[in-house]
């Protein structure tokens, strides 16, 4: 199946799964010439923090997409697809990881959204939730699923 645009969803907890998402993504991408949207999402505290890091004042007139496009993790991912000749577009969004994923897959009118995960037993699912599993459901596109090592 060829596809136009893949949104490569990043949130906390990815850096350690970077370049195994990456690669899966250019693996999809690669063959139709498709466009990937790498998103992150940032929590409200999490922007802003991110935000401070970056020297960028919290009154500052600064997207999340201009934030995103400075934090390390993508940046990281935004060279291995530069390296693979993926061509790509960031966007950041702020608010809780799930709905702001799937809100991202809405607005670009991906065709397949790439998240990554861990393996996690059903309580801890039940318990604490699965940002990968509010995906899966809501996304308006198929859904892959890497989950780490």
């Amino acid at each position: 199946m060829a596809f136009d645009t893949v949104l490569l969803a990043l949130g906390q907890g990815d850096e350690e799964r970077i370049e195994s998402i990456t690669d899966t993504v250019v693996d999809i991408a690669a063959p139709s010439d498709a466009t990937v949207i790498l998103g992150h999402v940032f929590t409200w505290e999490e922007y802003d923090e991110v935000k401070a890091k970056l020297s960028i004042s919290k009154d500052a007139e600064v997207t999340p997409d201009d934030v995103a496009a400075k934090y390390s993790p993508v940046r990281e991912v935004e060279a291995l697809l530069s390296e693979a000749g993926i061509d790509y577009e960031i966007r950041g969004a702020v608010g809780e990881y799930g709905h702001e994923i799937v809100g991202l897959a809405e607005a670009e009118d991906a065709e397949l959204v790439v998240v990554g995960g861990r393996k996690r037993s059903p309580t801890g699912k039940a318990v604490f939730g699965s940002t990968a599993q509010e995906v899966m459901l809501n996304a308006p596109c198929p859904v892959t699923f890497v989950r780490s090592d």
